[in-house]
């Protein structure tokens, strides 16, 4: 969250002075969601909603159609809003002039919202007018928060709800959701409806919160570098129980080791954690453990691991054994390496 067009975004709110043109973008959905809930409120009262305001997408979009919710003065209201879904406007060729030509002179008392959810936000710059456009507006891109962002917001929607929980284990729920701030408000509501204790523990959240495959991969990993070579290998036939596809599966192991290798290789140069998060994009629990498992491995190991795992992907490809039967030979090659050091 450390894009300055949100804070840019959170001023405007405050102040009740929204800008004409917004862009709204990124993976976070659900604060794309929160934040175009909380512009939707500031612009349009409910009782004249079917008056001033306008929604678009790419079944219903038209030149006219968009021209006139602009132009359209606010009934029994001061502003009015227009929001237009999923539109590429690089793409529509003389269209796009003519729309550039409408977002450029948009009047005071209207705002116009374009979300991209499924589709791409990316400036094209050979579409002069329209870049030019893009570049004066108020371009909000909502990613992943921090780590420290995330943990404040688990415990202070935990404290809504009347629990409490570390730090080590908020960081602990975020790593077996993957972060991603929908999941975890659905995981926070299940955990809170049925702890009956006051503190949210890691026990609890093993027992109600679905890790994602990212999750359960890294302890599979994790239990082969610790020597724990049975729980690796019942953890990877849940996954195939669970029908999880054996690519996606050994994708991320390859992922978790190539990982391993770097944090190996970072170490030895001196580094620490936060640059481990930065070459990787992880967050800090599963950067943390994997600086931690890092430490009782050789180079020669993590090397090894990685090669395979590509191995393993070649034979998941070219051979007619069953992908189960490759993953787990996988993981005793890997066990064995370990066990050699």
């Amino acid at each position: 969250m450390a894009d300055n067009n949100l804070d840019r975004l959170k001023s405007d709110l405050k102040l009740n002075s929204p800008a004409r043109l917004y862009v709204f973008h990124g993976e976070e959905a659900y604060l794309r969601r929160y934040y175009l809930d909380s512009l939707h409120k500031l612009l349009v009262e409910d009782f004249a909603e079917a008056f001033n305001y306008h929604r678009f997408g790419p079944e219903t979009i038209s030149l006219q159609g968009v021209l006139d919710s602009i132009e359209a003065l606010p009934m029994m209201a001061q502003r009015s809003m227009v929001q237009i879904d999923d539109v590429n406007f690089f793409a529509l060729g003389e269209d796009g002039a003519a729309y550039a030509k409408f977002f450029s002179d948009i009047p005071d008392y209207c705002t116009v919202v374009l979300v991209y959810e499924t589709v791409e936000f990316k400036i094209d710059r050979r579409k002069k007018a329209l870049a030019e456009v893009f570049d004066k507006a108020t371009v909000v891109e909502f990613t992943q928060p921090s780590d420290r962002e995330l943990i404040t917001w688990v415990g202070r929607h935990l404290k809504k709800q009347g629990k409490r929980i570390t730090v080590d284990d908020a960081q602990y729920l975020i790593h077996r959701t993957g972060g991603a701030m929908t999941t975890l408000l659905s995981e926070i509501g299940k955990l809170a409806a049925y702890v009956e204790e006051e503190t949210v523990t890691r026990d609890h959240i093993d027992l109600l919160v679905e890790p994602v495959l990212e999750a359960d991969v890294f302890a599979i990993t994790d239990a082969i570098t610790q020597g724990r070579y049975e729980i690796a290998l019942q953890t990877l036939r849940t996954l195939l129980q669970k029908q999880e596809e054996p690519v996606r599966i050994l994708g991320a192991m390859g992922g978790q080791f190539r990982r391993l290798l770097a944090a190996k290789r970072l170490l030895e140069g001196g580094k620490q954690q936060a640059d481990l998060m930065k070459l990787c994009g992880i967050n800090s629990y599963p950067a943390q453990k994997t600086m931690e498992s890092v430490r009782r491995l050789s180079e020669r190991f993590c090397a090894r691991a990685v090669e395979l795992c590509l191995e393993a992907d070649e034979r998941l490809k070219t051979s007619y054994d069953e992908p189960a039967r490759v993953l787990e030979f996988l993981v005793l090659e890997l066990a064995g390496e370990s066990r050699n050091g």
